[in-house]
C-alpha cells in the first residue's frame, strides 16, 4: 500500500556527534538512513520498527529505515529525517533563487519494502 506524505529533513543532535565521528561510519549512516513516523500511521500501513521502506518523489527514491514515534511528538502524515545521503535524494536541484535545495518539506510517496 502506498500513500503520500511529508518528509521533513532536518538536523538532529545524534546526527551532529556522529558526523564528529566521520560520513562513513556506521553511527552516521544508520542515523541518515532512518525516518521517523508516526506509530499509527505505521500501525494503519503494517509497519514495524526497523522495516525498510521505500520513499520516491518525482526527484528521486531511496530506502531507509522506520522508527516509530508517539503521536504527541510526531502529528500523522508527517515524517522526520536527519539530513544525509538518502535525504538528498529526494531533495530538487530547485533553489528558487536561493542557492539552497528546498529541504524543508516535501511529500514523498512511502511503501513496505518486502
Amino acid at each position: 500500500m502506498t500513500e503520500i506524505m511529508i518528509l521533513v529533513p532536518g538536523r538532529s543532535s545524534k546526527q551532529g556527534t556522529s558526523l564528529n565521528k566521520g560520513k562513513l561510519k556506521d553511527e552516521y549512516l544508520d542515523v541518515t538512513s532512518r525516518v521517523e513516523m508516526n506509530m499509527d500511521d505505521m500501525q494503519r500501513l503494517g509497519l514495524e520498527n526497523g522495516d525498510k521502506i521505500r520513499l520516491s518523489n518525482d526527484t528521486g527514491e531511496t530506502v531507509v529505515t522506520c522508527s516509530g514515534k508517539k503521536a504527541t511528538d510526531l502529528p500523522s502524515g508527517m515524517l522526520f529525517m536527519a539530513y544525509g545521503p538518502p535525504s538528498s535524494q529526494l531533495m530538487d536541484s530547485d533553489t528558487a533563487g536561493s542557492g539552497m535545495p528546498l529541504s524543508k518539506h516535501f511529500s514523498v510517496a512511502i511503501e513496505k519494502v518486502t
